[in-house]
C-alpha cells in the first residue's frame, strides 16, 4: 500500500513541549488545538490536561483529580473543551479556562441506563463530534455494553442512539473516533472492523471504506472535506478524501521521529501542521509541511 500512495509531504520536528520541572506526560491519548492556536494534550497522568503555546511553552495544567482514564479530546466552535473518560464513563465539557460546564454520564457507573426517556450512563465513551447547531455525537465502544453512537442536543438532552455490536453495515466493533464534515456527514473510525463508516446526522447509513489495521483517530482538514487519520499500531498518518480514498501517507511503527507505538488521536492547527498523540510512546509528535 505504501509503495503506490504518495508521501504526505510533512517533516517531523523535535520534541517541542517544554514541561514544568519534574513533570512528564503519561500515555498520551488525545490532542487538540484551541481557538487561540494553543495545544492541549490529554494524557494518563495526574496532570491529565495540559495546555501549551504553539511554540510548546507550558501555559497551565487542568483536570487534576477529575479523570480516571483519559481518552478523547475535542474543541467546539465556542472554544469549549470536551473530554471523554473511558474509566469513569463520562463526557466532560469545560470552558476555555478549564471550568466544568457539563457532565454527561454518571462517574463510575457503566452500562446503559435510561430513565424517563433520558440516557443517564455510558459504557466507556471514546470520542465525540459536534453538529452545526451544537448537537453532540458520542461514540461508545471500549466496554462490555453495545457499540453505539449517542446523539444529544447542545444542552445535553438525549435524542437517540444507533448502531449495536457486529460487523454488518451500521454495526460497530469499537467506534473509536468520529468527525462531521461540511456536508453534515458523520465519519466513524470503526476500529476493530477495520473500516470507516459514514452516516447522515440522524444515524442513517450512507457508505463505508475499508482500512486494514486499526483506524484510530480522525480530524477534519481546514477545508472541512478532507480528513487526516491516525492509523493506530501501523504507525501511519494518512490523508483521506470524503470518499475514504487515501491521498497521502507518512510514518511507521517504532520509537523514532515520525514513528509511533500507537497513533491514537490526531489534530491539525491553522496551518494544517499535524499533532499525533501516541499512547504507547507517551508523547505527542508534530509534523510540519515540507
Amino acid at each position: 500500500m505504501t509503495t503506490t500512495i504518495p508521501d504526505l509531504g510533512y517533516l517531523p520536528v523535535a520534541d517541542i513541549f517544554k514541561l514544568p520541572p519534574g513533570v512528564n506526560f503519561g500515555p498520551c491519548s488525545g490532542v487538540a488545538i484551541t481557538i487561540r492556536n494553543h495545544i492541549l494534550v490529554f494524557n494518563r497522568s495526574e496532570n491529565a490536561l495540559m495546555e501549551f503555546t504553539s511554540n510548546g511553552d507550558h501555559v497551565r495544567t487542568m483536570g487534576r483529580g477529575i479523570f480516571t482514564l483519559p481518552h478523547g479530546l475535542r474543541i467546539d466552535r465556542e472554544g469549549n473543551i470536551w473530554c471523554t473518560d473511558t474509566g469513569a464513563h463520562i463526557v466532560v465539557k469545560m470552558n476555555a479556562d478549564g471550568r466544568i460546564l457539563m457532565v454527561l454520564g454518571v462517574a463510575g457507573r457503566a452500562g446503559e441506563w435510561h430513565h424517563a426517556g433520558h440516557l443517564k450512563c455510558f459504557d466507556e465513551p471514546n470520542d465525540l463530534a459536534f453538529g452545526p447547531d451544537g448537537e453532540v455525537y458520542v461514540t461508545q465502544g471500549h466496554g462490555k455494553a453495545d457499540n453505539l453512537v449517542h446523539k444529544f442536543t447542545a444542552n445535553g438532552d438525549y435524542v437517540k442512539s444507533w448502531g449495536g455490536t457486529g460487523k454488518e453495515k451500521g454495526k460497530f466493533d469499537q467506534p473509536h473516533s468520529i468527525v462531521m464534515n461540511g456536508k453534515g456527514l458523520l465519519y466513524i473510525a470503526d476500529r476493530s472492523n477495520q473500516r470507516i463508516q459514514v452516516f447522515d446526522d440522524d444515524g442513517n447509513y450512507v457508505r463505508e471504506t475499508s482500512h486494514p489495521g486499526t483506524p484510530c483517530g480522525l480530524a477534519m482538514c481546514n477545508d472541512n472535506s478532507h480528513m487526516m487519520m491516525a492509523h493506530g499500531h501501523a504507525g501511519k498518518v494518512m490523508k483521506l478524501d470524503e470518499h475514504g480514498n487515501v491521498l497521502g501517507i507518512t510514518g511507521s511503527q517504532g520509537k523514532g521521529l515520525n514513528q509511533y507505538g500507537e497513533a491514537h488521536f490526531i489534530a491539525l492547527d491553522a496551518n494544517e501542521d499535524i499533532y499525533i498523540a501516541d499512547t504507547l510512546n507517551w508523547r505527542v509528535q508534530k509534523l510540519v509541511k515540507k
